[in-house]
């Protein structure tokens, strides 16, 4: 994801003089199916072709060890250089544009626009929506409509309120219809403010509900390219901030580019890393010292944070105190993933993005399984709530039910509010029958922009 703006750029300044091939070599079973993949280049507005390298038979040709890695080849198909990781733009720039005059001097560049038959995104209210927040008290729904780079806030029952954000690719302070954002996912509630996980612009935004105004209170809008220490929030870069909670005057953030989470105090406009020593992994232990892979999700029950841990498939356990500790739920592996119910070291989750606390339990958007999990903190025990496991969408009651690669969740009102991610729509279950119904969003207008 942090590799795509970059080519972006890249393709985009040498647009008749370099292609870009993406070579998709899946980790999860989930992210092997093509349907899943093309549902990728959508969200994530890739432009070039895409290998379905299902097989890992590209990979294996060209010895490749890490995800990311960008190879680059000369014109006639010989591998000029190799960069495993995120690489740096302005170095990848000066060399391409020396390799494009060594070969254009030999008369072997053809200077040619090449083009492609592009996947349509679907005209529908919401764009990949990554996250939902219910209100019980304001009776509210507020909802990130990912691609559509806005905040929607609506009734709990669907009837729209306000849209928040031009709906331009952007980062931008201002008022509702002039702000701009790139992508948010995660919320928090907290009085008069929404906070907002600006996750493309690696900044969080307050949005003064009351004096209809978006300010960034943390963030410089530049991703950080190594681990720190923290300091004055504004000051300080961060990497891909995915999810939020709100706990006695601090915010919590799951940082998934960093993986780790982060602590924000509001009052004081401090930020620095709470929990996770910045390697990849899971390693239960003290905050600093455990390991954590691209935490995503977050929330708690007022004594300890709960957080989906993507990459391992797992749900952890942080506490609040300095001097606390990281401990899983459930989850084994960096490679450990699949769909099974059960306790401790035998539940498999895969690629988990969303979960919420509501009485006693976790409900967990166990995203690649296209399901909804109910997992008990003090018996590390997981079950199936909602979903057949297979994508679609399709309302009914408990494992009827269809969704698409859900990624957020809450709770309110003896319901569950759903971001039906790949389905672009909102899903609302009965807590109690377990009855799945399809939220209509009414008077919502439509997005004129997108990226």
């Amino acid at each position: 994801m942090h590799v795509i703006p970059q080519l972006r750029k890249l393709e985009r300044k040498f647009e008749k003089e370099l292609v870009v091939i993406g070579v998709h070599s899946a980790k999860f079973a989930s992210e092997k199916e093509t349907d899943n993949i093309r549902q990728a280049i959508l969200r994530y507005g890739i432009e070039h072709p895409v290998v379905n390298d299902h097989g890992f038979a590209v990979w294996t040709a060209y010895r490749v060890h890490a995800w990311p890695t960008i190879i680059v080849l000369d014109p006639s198909s010989r591998i000029v250089t190799s960069v495993a990781g995120e690489f740096n733009y302005e170095q990848m720039e000066r060399f391409i544009s020396g390799l494009i005059s060594r070969f254009d001097a030999r008369g072997l560049i053809k200077h040619s626009l090449l083009h492609f038959q592009k996947e349509k995104l679907p005209d529908s209210p919401l764009s990949f929506p990554g996250k939902t927040i219910a209100d019980e008290k304001s009776q509210r729904l507020f909802i990130s409509d990912t691609n559509h780079n806005r905040i929607v806030v609506a009734s709990l029952d669907g009837a729209a309120q306000m849209v928040i954000g031009s709906g331009k690719v952007g980062f931008r302070d201002g008022d509702f219809h002039t702000a701009e954002f790139n992508h948010p996912q995660g919320m928090a509630l907290h009085a008069d403010s929404l906070f907002v996980a600006d996750t493309e612009n690696h900044a969080i935004r307050r949005i003064d509900l009351k004096a209809k105004g978006v300010e960034t209170i943390a963030g410089t809008g530049q991703q950080a390219s190594r681990f720190r220490s923290g300091g004055p929030a504004r000051q300080v870069p961060l990497n891909s901030p995915w999810d939020l909670v709100f706990h006695n005057g601090k915010l919590y953030i799951a940082m998934a580019g960093l993986h780790q989470l982060w602590v924000m105090d509001i009052a004081a406009r401090e930020i620095r890393p709470h929990a996770g020593s910045g390697r990849e992994g899971i390693l239960d232990g003290p905050l600093a010292a455990a390991m954590l892979a691209q935490p995503s999700g977050i929330t708690t029950d007022g004594h300890r944070l709960y957080f989906a841990d993507s990459e391992t498939s797992s749900i952890r356990v942080a506490d609040f105190e300095p001097s606390g500790r990281v401990s899983t739920i459930v989850g084994t592996g960096l490679f450990d993933f699949g769909d099974r119910d059960g306790s401790g070291a035998a539940v498999r989750l895969q690629h988990p993005l969303g979960v919420a606390y509501h009485d006693g339990a976790l409900y967990v958007a166990d995203t690649y399984n296209s399901k909804i999990k109910r997992v008990f903190p003090q018996t590390r025990t997981a079950i199936t709530f909602l979903g057949s496991g297979k994508p679609g969408l399709r309302d009914g009651t408990g494992e009827d039910a269809r969704f698409y690669e859900p990624g957020g969740l809450c709770a309110a009102s003896g319901r569950l509010y759903i971001a039906d991610t790949n389905n672009h729509s909102i899903r609302v279950a009965d807590l109690e029958t377990k009855q799945v119904t399809t939220l209509r969003l009414k008077g919502l207008p439509r997005a004129t922009f997108r990226r």
